[in-house]
């Protein structure tokens, strides 16, 4: 999101205060760093139109604002704010007005609604045969074995177990229970932990990074991290992010490239690929860490539109 300075002293200091509420309170990483961005581009919308003090800010007026964030370009990809992004904006001006009221400040008008959103816009599954074409791109992506042999263990774990990014970038380790064919997933979403099932296929990739790759990294020996950075360190979720565009952008498949598949399209795929084979909805459930099966039924509709 491309930074808007604000002029307006009250409005700069409205954001910082806003900022250290937000980590004070312990909101989540990703609200202390984006929430702050959705507030300050409506301030500055403000500001930029003469709405200097947020006392002379009426509904007509965010109404007006959120007409202007409908129709702006998106920074990041072509085309506008999608509707989960609006939301967002939505759900971080609220709570701005939270902060506010909390400190006897001017809340914002805000007569606003929650974009609809269809559960399957935006799901772009890879098929079998791309599956495979990105596992075989670990191999020439680059000529390092330790960085092939951890690729595709990474690949293993987002497309085969299902893991979501950040459950992948916790493990450690001690987590990959080869004796047992499970791998122990301990930050899951909301904190929930969970088995993952190996098969000996897999199994055999993992060992592969395990003992062949991860000891070649820096700091091998003292870092529990299970996937490793080029330098040693952790492996983060961007950089999981990154390898893996490069990954795809390696095969040189425009078709491929187009879907702009994620590490969570990946835990689509791999769900939309065990109901394509007759896996029962419970089991793919249990084997997502989804809290209800509502969660997992999206995916009998994905079948749907491959069928």
């Amino acid at each position: 999101m491309k930074k808007l300075k604000l002029e307006n002293p009250s409005y700069r200091m409205l954001l910082t205060n806003f900022k250290e509420w937000l980590d004070i309170i312990g909101y989540s990483p990703s609200t202390v760093k984006y929430y702050p961005f959705y507030v300050q581009e409506c301030l500055h919308w403000l500001e930029s139109h003469n709405y200097n003090n947020l006392s002379v800010v009426t509904a007509k007026i965010t109404k007006s604002y959120y007409s202007y964030l409908k129709e702006r370009p998106n920074q990041s990809r072509s085309g506008a704010l999608s509707a989960y992004s609006l939301n967002n904006h939505i759900s971080g001006l609220h709570c701005f007005n939270q902060y506010l009221k909390k400190h006897g400040g001017t809340a914002l008008p805000l007569q606003l609604q929650q974009e609809k959103i269809d559960p399957l816009a935006g799901i772009a599954i890879v098929t079998q045969s791309e599956i495979k074409q990105i596992f075989k791109a670990t191999e020439y992506k680059n000529t390092e074995l330790r960085m092939q042999l951890r690729d595709k263990a990474m690949l293993v774990m987002l497309y085969s177990c299902g893991l979501r990014r950040n459950e992948v970038v916790n493990l450690e380790v001690s987590d990959i229970l080869f004796d047992k064919r499970l791998i122990y997933v301990r930050k899951g979403k909301n904190y929930k932990e969970r088995y993952v099932p190996i098969n000996e296929y897999n199994s055999r990739i993992l060992e592969d990074y395990l003992y062949e790759g991860r000891p070649h990294y820096p700091n091998a020996t003292t870092n529990e991290a299970f996937f490793m950075s080029y330098h040693g360190n952790a492996m983060q979720g961007e950089g999981l992010k990154v390898r893996l565009r490069q990954l795809i952008e390696s095969t040189g498949d425009s078709e491929l490239i187009a879907k702009k598949i994620t590490p969570h399209k990946l835990r689509h795929s791999i769900a939309t690929h065990l109901l394509q084979n007759g896996v029962p909805i419970a089991t793919i459930k249990q084997f997502l860490g989804h809290s209800s099966l509502e969660s997992t039924q999206i995916y009998t509709h994905i079948v749907k539109q491959y069928q």
